[in-house]
């Protein structure tokens, strides 16, 4: 398989196998979220909607492709992978599945006590975890941090903006909706609400199952890279499209825009990245090169291209980075094509992910819809908490999709639920039981998923050096 030795390719497929069960246990875990609403109200019966629950992060996660994947590499470049090849096979298997590990069992531990608890939380602990044991054992990058604090913010912020707009959300239907006072009011058991209601009840929840296919089955792919370019980088780390002569173009092209505009600052980057592109060529070319030199120079071009990304890519955000339009067009169109050479999915990849994504949304709902549709509140959910908590679920999960940021469905949609019922009787609204319980497992998943995932990975390598 890919040319690996059997006992290799082994290990490979089990990496691989642990993702897919990671996305699996991440649709089950997640399609709560997605459905409690629809079910609660009774939009919907249980069966149909775990099915199209699942349809949608399917679609969600497969068009994605069509329009990038901002929120893979944000998880992909919060390890040092131009470091990582440097590991032995054993070591390598070892960083990856005490990261799987780590993940599958949190996410499964607050699954079965029907605690609603964030894959995304459990992935980045979990990332961050092996990153510091990494950084202990062989020095080097670590972790990004600069992205991590950036993930780290979205995570944060995240639940407290679904509480307060869902509140905001609320108090605006009440003032605009004078007649149709039935929404504000707890459905009769057995009835269906009426089918305006039912319309806009579905449709929020088809969104928030796109959008979370969509955002959470990017994290399965990120996964599912970081296995792929540790393993076989030659094959993985560049897209199978990348042609060097043409990125020397782009970079070429960049260069003389850069040239007229006077940044020499930034002249200093494409000139690594084009002394990365060349020795990548001889490396390539040459006969005797062993195969991890290959590995290094295949890896330090996607290095420094995603460098020219970033630090362009920032800088063009400033209105007066460049005074020339022609200029500013030539160099975001070339970043454009540079950075299609390493954010890339094989299409295997995806489909694979979506599949177990949305195959998992049907297994295993009704532990944490239970805690969302009856254990967050004191009363039934009326048919506007419903739809306003997952109408700020779903915006605030594609606005972070369009920023490439993971976001916690679980957490947007669980403290959007809890603003909604706020907003309609107070805190006094509220279990406080079941807030103390989704609380203690939001501060605790970092510190326990980093301690367990390092733990596993330091443990690891001891056994398969």
């Amino acid at each position: 398989m890919f040319g690996l030795e059997t006992g290799i390719a082994v290990l490979f497929v089990i990496c691989i196998a642990a993702v897919c069960v990671f996305e699996f246990a991440n649709g089950f875990h997640d399609t709560a979220n997605a459905v409690a609403t629809v079910i609660y109200t009774g939009a919907l019966k249980p069966t149909y909607a775990v099915v199209w629950s699942g349809l949608w992060n399917f679609i969600g996660l497969f068009l994605s492709s069509f329009w990038g994947y901002k929120v893979a590499m944000g998880i992909v470049n919060l390890l040092p992978l131009s470091d990582m090849v440097a590991l032995s096979t054993g070591e390598s298997v070892s960083l990856v599945l005490g990261m799987l590990v780590s993940g599958i069992a949190w996410n499964l531990g607050t699954w079965y006590f029907g605690i609603p608890c964030s894959s995304s939380h459990t992935l980045i602990g979990s990332i961050l975890g092996v990153g510091l044991v990494f950084f202990w054992l062989h020095g080097g990058e670590g972790v990004n941090w600069g992205k991590a604090s950036d993930i780290g913010l979205s995570l944060l912020v995240s639940p407290l903006f679904g509480f307060s707009v869902t509140i905001l959300l609320m108090y605006i239907l009440r003032r605009i909706i004078k007649t149709e006072k039935q929404i504000f009011k707890e459905p009769e058991p057995g009835t269906k609400p009426p089918l305006w209601i039912r319309a806009i009840l579905i449709t929020t929840c088809t969104l928030v199952s796109f959008f979370h296919g969509n955002n959470d089955g990017q994290k399965g792919i990120g996964l599912m890279l970081i296995i792929l370019i540790t393993f076989l980088p030659i094959q993985f780390a560049l897209n199978s499209e990348f042609d060097v002569n043409k990125s020397l173009n782009s970079i070429n092209n960049i260069e003389v825009a850069l040239s007229n505009e006077h940044k020499a600052d930034l002249l200093i980057k494409t000139g690594e990245a084009k002394e990365a592109l060349k020795q990548f060529v001889v490396v390539k070319n040459n006969p005797n090169a062993s195969e991890l030199e290959l590995k290094r120079a295949t890896i330090e071009v996607r290095t420094q291209i995603a460098k020219i990304n970033k630090k362009i890519g920032t800088e063009l955000k400033n209105p007066t980075f460049m005074d020339g339009k022609e200029n500013t067009k030539i160099v975001k169109s070339e970043v454009s094509k540079l950075k299609g050479d390493i954010e890339y999915s094989p299409f295997w990849v995806t489909i694979m992910i979506a599949l177990c994504l949305g195959l998992g949304t049907m297994i295993g709902w009704r532990r944490i819809a239970v805690t969302i549709g009856e254990k967050i509140g004191k009363r039934h959910m009326t048919y506007a908490e419903g739809a306003t908590a997952e109408l700020t679920a779903a915006v605030t999960i594609g606005l972070s999709s369009g920023f490439g940021l993971p976001v916690s469905t679980t957490h947007v949609l669980s403290s959007g639920v809890a603003g909604a019922m706020t907003a309609s009787k107070g805190v006094k609204n509220l279990q406080p039981d079941t807030i103390k319980s989704i609380a203690i497992a939001w501060i605790l998943t970092l510190p326990v998923t980093i301690i367990l995932a390092g733990g596993c990975y330091y443990l690891l390598q001891l056994f398969l050096k």
